[in-house]
Order: structure tokens, then sequence, then C-alpha cells
């Protein structure tokens, strides 16, 4: 088994949008939720079998900073729409792709591009060996 060294530093979980990284995330926590459906048969007590759902994402995002570029560009976390959440381990990164916000919290500091908590939807996860 290969040693793992290292934890992700928040230059290692950003934002990424039309390939571009917009904003660093501090810290991150992510929930997956799989429906899954029981299969009943006349007769039986107990369901004979289950089939399962598809799975949503959901993160909850802690201090976003934007960006120098995104900021040159304008940047509005409220506008940010199918975007990627990249979170790189020592050994593989971690990739949510068709990431929608569903929740905003801010806290205001005078000149600070920084979005306290976001909470996220993504389509899809996916794992890539680094």
């Amino acid at each position: 088994m290969a040693s793992v060294t290292g934890y992700p530093t928040s230059s290692d979980i950003y934002l990424e949008l039309e390939g571009r990284k917009v904003a660093v995330v501090q810290s991150y926590t992510a929930r997956a939720a799989k429906s899954s459906t029981p299969i009943e048969a006349f007769g039986e007590a107990e369901p004979i079998a289950t089939i399962n759902g598809q799975c949503q994402y959901t993160l909850e995002l802690t201090r976003l900073y934007a960006t120098d570029d995104a900021i040159r560009d304008g940047i509005d976390f409220y506008a940010l729409a199918d975007f990627s959440l990249v979170i790189c381990k020592p050994d593989r990164k971690v990739i949510y792709s068709g990431c929608n916000w569903s929740a905003i919290a801010e806290e205001g500091k005078l000149g600070a591009m920084v979005a306290e908590k976001v909470t996220v939807v993504a389509r899809k996860r996916m794992e890539v060996v680094a």
C-alpha cells in the first residue's frame, strides 16, 4: 500500500468555471445520498430486492475567496452556474461537476470578496488518479 502524506490546503480546494480557477475554498463537507426502492412480492413478508436510485451530492463549502483574475472579471458568486469543485488529495483529485449553488451565506468585511458558506448540489462525482 502506498504511503499517503499531506492534507489538502485551501489552494488545493477550488471552484473551476470553464477551465479557470475562480475561487479557493478553505474547507468543505461532502454528503452523498442515494435513494433505493424496495421490490415487493405477493405473499412475502419482506422485500425480495432493492433497486438503487440516483446519487445526489451535497457540498457545504466554507470561506470561498475569489481569485484575483475572477475579481478583475467581476465574479458574482450568485451568478455562478454549472461549475466544478476540485479537491486535490495527495494521490488523486476528486471532481464534483455540474455544480449549482442552493444557498449562500455571507459575512461582510470591507474590501473582501468572500462568501462564508455556500451549499452546492453536484450532478456528478469522479476521482482521477494523480
